[in-house]
């Protein structure tokens, strides 16, 4: 599965899940854009080969410059990955409204924000792939993470729509739900609980980075032309 001469957009590309998407995606062949406002995008993106720039994907002025100066630069955008993402994790009853709305703004209205902006753009070349990341607890939920799950499962549903929507332009709009990954989000776990979740996972190991950025890879890929309006679960079989 080759990206030569696709355009893709990463969002949340400076480290993780995001990082290890821009490795494989420029491994690929694709010229790789990230968005991401932590200045270790930038040494990220040098690795690669990738480009960087500094945008809030909260922030709907921002994302439609960017994009602008994309399509003005490279004629398209083939590829979007709605990846950036935050964590403000706190039981129902302790949970502050800003804990609410900063999680809502970045997970779930930042990637209304960029596919909104993208989608014309993918709609005139006649062909888009737009890939988004929701998880496990958007199917399942889970305790203290009121505003996360309520953010991944509104991906679920966009994706579908979408799907139904652009479908007829070329355009494919697909969301994986990861499980358990090793990241610097999941990093603060206390090790017992880390391992009572490595005994839950049927292949009995933590995923990597790359299982998520290789599952990207092939809904990024024109071979996956077919698959539209799905949520890719990769969590090594947990139920």
């Amino acid at each position: 599965m080759r990206l030569d001469n696709k355009v893709a957009i990463i969002t949340g590309g400076a480290r993780g899940i995001g990082r290890a998407t821009v490795k494989v995606f420029t491994e690929a062949g694709a010229k790789v854009i990230i968005w991401d406002l932590l200045d270790v995008a930038a040494e990220t993106a040098k690795e690669f080969g990738a480009e960087f720039m500094k945008i809030s994907v909260s922030d709907p002025q921002q994302v439609q410059d960017a994009v602008a100066d994309i399509a003005q630069r490279y004629g398209k955008i083939d590829i979007l990955v709605n990846n950036a993402g935050i964590l403000r994790d706190r039981s129902l009853l302790k949970m502050s409204h800003k804990e609410w709305q900063d999680v809502i703004d970045v997970n779930l209205t930042g990637v209304f924000n960029c596919t909104k902006a993208v989608a014309p753009v993918m709609v005139e070349n006649k062909y888009g792939r737009i890939i988004t990341t929701s998880s496990v607890v958007g199917i399942t939920g889970n305790f203290g993470q009121t505003n996360y799950t309520a953010a991944k499962g509104g991906i679920i549903a966009m994706t579908k729509t979408w799907g139904r929507e652009l479908g007829k332009h070329g355009i494919t709009a697909n969301a994986v739900a990861p499980g358990y990954i090793e990241t610097e989000m999941t990093a603060s776990i206390p090790e017992e609980f880390r391992e009572q979740a490595k005994k839950s996972i049927p292949v009995r190991r933590i995923g990597r980075p790359e299982d998520i950025a290789y599952a990207y890879l092939y809904l990024a890929s024109e071979e996956a032309g077919f698959v539209n309006g799905h949520t890719l679960s990769v969590n090594g079989g947990t139920a």
